[in-house]
């Protein structure tokens, strides 16, 4: 009894080790990135910048509180920081689990530790150069030059408010592309199989397309934007865990056999 308290209390210890770990490097990533916060939000101004620089107006972004490029840098610091401390959180976690893990275990979570920054780099990506200009062009062209109105109707996007909007972006579209390793993890402990997700297949392309409208702005550019990967993603999660399942049974027909 008195073991397993000790061992208990050790792996607690050795818990709250890493977390101190990951928040000091997060901290110091972020007084870091808040002296480089205005070329970060420089370059997450860019899709913005490209989507306009041929309309022949002159844009500018506005802020309209004291406080508001301040605590927007604060929010780019963070962003750039808990982004980049995301692997190493991530390895933080695998020397905390991997003691526990048989050996064929850790060649099963391996890949998903790996895929899962890939995957959120990639839907990150898909924001930033192909949404985001679509989605500003698309609000755009609502804009009105005073021939049918008293007054010309014109965007001044606000500091925080463009930067409220990408990071939102990026975080559900990096999120939902997580889709397929919660989907293989649920197959590999024997919670759902490729049946199962065949048969709800119509039932989840509403369910994606009703997150989509809830995770996006109000415009069909970002919802079909996020709605079709997601569809594209569920069938490549179908594909791995039907591949999982005969990696499955294949090793349960050696132990038969042996």
């Amino acid at each position: 009894m008195a073991d397993k308290e000790t061992g208990f209390i050790s792996h607690l210890v050795e818990l709250r080790q890493r977390l101190i770990h990951s928040i000091v490097f997060l901290a110091t990533l972020f007084i870091f990135c808040y002296f480089f916060s205005e070329y970060i939000y420089g370059f997450l101004v860019e899709p913005y910048a490209n989507a306009v620089k041929d309309d022949g107006v002159e844009r500018r972004l506005i802020f309209t509180a004291l406080q508001e490029t301040f605590l927007t840098y604060l929010k780019v610091s963070f962003f750039a920081a808990f982004f980049a401390t995301s692997p190493f959180i991530l390895i933080q976690v695998w020397k905390f689990i991997a003691p526990g893990l048989y050996k064929h275990e850790k060649k099963a979570i391996m890949p998903y530790l790996v895929l899962t920054p890939i995957l959120f780099l990639l839907g990150g990506m898909l924001v930033y150069y192909l949404i985001m200009p679509l989605a500003i062009k698309f609000f755009l062209s609502f804009e009105s030059a005073g021939l049918n109105t008293s007054l010309p109707i014109q965007l001044e996007a606000k500091v925080n408010e463009y930067l409220s909007l990408i990071m939102k972006l990026i975080f559900a579209f990096g999120l939902s592309f997580q889709l397929p390793i919660v989907l293989s993890l649920l197959a590999r402990i024997g919670i759902i199989d490729a049946k199962f997700l065949k048969e709800r297949r119509k039932y989840v392309v509403v369910m994606i397309f009703a997150a989509a409208a809830i995770l996006t702005p109000p415009d069909p550019i970002t919802q079909i934007g996020l709605g079709i990967p997601l569809l594209l993603l569920y069938e490549l999660s179908i594909l791995s865990v039907s591949i999982i399942e005969s990696k499955n049974s294949k090793r349960e027909r050696e132990e038969e056999n042996a």
